[in-house]
C-alpha cells in the first residue's frame, strides 16, 4: 500500500487511514511489545505512542515503506525507550536507598523530604496536582490525561514544568546529596 499518498489524500481521510490501520495493527502490536516489556499496561502504553507517531509523522513516511514494518520497528524501538527508562530509575531506586541507610543520613535525609515536599507545595496549583498523580500517587500520564481531561502533551508539559521548577530551587540539596 502507498503509505504516503493514502496519508496525505485530505484530513478526513488520514483520520479513518489511521484508525484502520490501529484496528487492524493494534492487537499484535500489543501482544508484540508485550513479548518485551512483560506489563500489560506499559505494552498497551507503548503502542499507543506509536500510533500518535504515526499521526503526527504520516507526511514524512516515505512511499516505498510498509506500514506493518513501520509499525513493529516503532513499537520495538519504544519498548526499548521504556526499558532504558526503567532500568534507569531502578537504579537511581537501589543509589537513594544505599545512601539512605547509611549511619548519620536519618535527620538530613528527613530534613531533604520535607524540603523537597514543601517546594512541592510551592508548585503551581496545576502542575502540583498532576506532578503528585504521577510521583506520588503512580498514576501514568495517560490516566491523569483521562481523570482530568487534558491531553497527554499536555500532562507531558506540566510535569517537565514541575521537575524544571524543582532542579533549579532543590539545586543546593542535590548538590549535597553528590557530595
Amino acid at each position: 500500500m502507498d503509505v504516503q499518498k493514502v496519508l496525505k489524500e485530505g484530513e478526513s481521510r488520514n483520520a479513518g487511514v489511521v484508525v484502520q490501520y490501529f484496528n487492524a495493527y493494534f492487537e499484535v502490536l500489543h501482544a508484540y511489545a508485550y513479548t518485551i516489556l512483560r506489563d500489560n499496561d506499559e505494552a498497551k502504553d507503548a503502542v499507543q505512542a506509536v500510533f500518535l507517531k504515526l499521526w503526527e509523522k504520516r507526511e514524512e513516511l516515505q512511499e516505498e515503506q510498509s506500514v506493518k514494518s513501520y509499525l513493529y520497528t516503532s513499537v520495538y524501538h519504544q519498548c526499548l525507550n521504556i526499558v532504558r527508562h526503567g532500568k534507569i530509575k531502578q537504579k537511581y531506586i537501589e543509589q537513594s536507598d544505599v545512601t539512605a541507610h547509611e549511619p548519620g543520613n536519618d535527620l538530613t535525609s528527613k530534613e531533604r523530604s520535607l524540603q523537597i515536599l514543601r517546594e512541592i507545595d510551592k508548585l503551581p496549583d496545576q502542575c502540583k496536582l498532576i506532578f503528585s498523580k504521577s510521583r506520588f500517587e503512580g498514576m501514568k500520564y495517560a490516566e491523569i490525561a483521562a481523570e482530568l481531561g487534558l491531553s497527554v502533551k499536555t500532562i507531558e508539559a506540566q510535569i517537565g514544568k514541575a521537575l524544571r521548577i524543582l532542579r533549579k530551587k532543590l539545586f543546593s540539596i542535590f548538590i549535597f546529596i553528590v557530595w
